[in-house]
């Protein structure tokens, strides 16, 4: 039997074993090149992202991600960060909102109103981190998180700010999770879910393993192990050899992969898998 490069609807084989569900990608040859062809030209068209994060201490994963859209092509990108850092964002983030801060300098759940507001705007929002750990913006996000309908993208601290609310993201269509291997399992454990995950599994155990657990939650995984990038959703798996995981720890990652999963809604398994593939 061939040894190719899966597409959809084929047979990837690994120890004599067979995975219909996992589709093996490579560094710079997407599996899906038409995502890539129908990415929009015109910014008009290019879609509105939302970005929130940030406290007194830190905002670099905003400031990144925000220069990681523009450069993608996104086609309007707003922040959100705490306004005690009013005076410190750079004028190369052109158009930032502020909400009203606590005394740990992190947003406060007075903020539910400015970022609904600004969710009701945006096409996707993403949750970047760098929130600090402040107990009233966990229960801010938690609130946003079960109010907002649209295409949510969590990663970084923004994960562990929102562990009391795992079954809400884990339940919650059009969410994508770029996690670290300890979040991946924390969220099982959240939901007492009947597989120990543990850093020495072979990498066939964990794609079987998400291959289950995302036929049973509709939320869509992305997650680093043994040096590969997996994406799982709807019991359909993707994997890319990576050997950059500060891209993953900056944000950069979730941000390309809500970029094009803005320009191919339809499609996210595809276009995240495309997003890493291309960049």
């Amino acid at each position: 039997m061939s040894q190719d490069k899966p597409s959809i609807g084929s047979v990837a084989y690994n120890k004599g074993m067979d995975f219909p569900y996992w589709h093996r990608q490579t560094p710079g040859t997407p599996l899906y090149p038409d995502i890539e062809w129908s990415k929009p030209e015109q910014r008009s068209l290019a879609g509105r992202l939302a970005i929130v994060g940030g406290n007194k201490l830190g905002f670099a994963g905003v400031a990144e991600a925000y220069q990681v859209a523009t450069s993608a092509g996104v086609g309007e990108t707003r922040v959100l960060l705490p306004d005690v850092l009013r005076k410190t964002i750079p004028s190369t983030i052109t158009d930032s909102l502020y909400g009203p801060t606590n005394p740990s300098g992190s947003l406060t759940r007075e903020a539910l109103s400015d970022i609904c507001a600004l969710g009701t705007w945006a096409q996707s929002v993403l949750l970047i981190g760098d929130a600090g750990r402040s107990s009233e913006t966990a229960i801010l996000y938690e609130d946003f998180v079960r109010q907002y309908t649209g295409q949510l993208v969590v990663t970084r601290d923004a994960v562990d700010l929102l562990k009391n609310a795992s079954a809400v993201l884990l339940e919650r269509p059009e969410t994508l999770l770029v996690i670290s291997f300890a979040q991946l399992q924390k969220l099982f454990q959240s939901v007492y879910y009947p597989k120990v995950l543990t850093f020495s599994m072979q990498l066939t155990n964990l794609i079987e393993a998400l291959h289950k657990f995302t036929i049973t939650y509709p939320s869509i995984i992305a997650v680093l192990h043994k040096e590969t990038f997996i994406i799982a959703r709807n019991g359909e798996v993707v994997t890319t050899p990576w050997d950059s995981p500060m891209a993953i720890w900056r944000g950069s990652v979730a941000t390309r992969a809500a970029a094009y999963w803005l320009w191919s809604p339809n499609k996210p398994l595809e276009a995240i898998a495309t997003s890493l593939a291309t960049r």
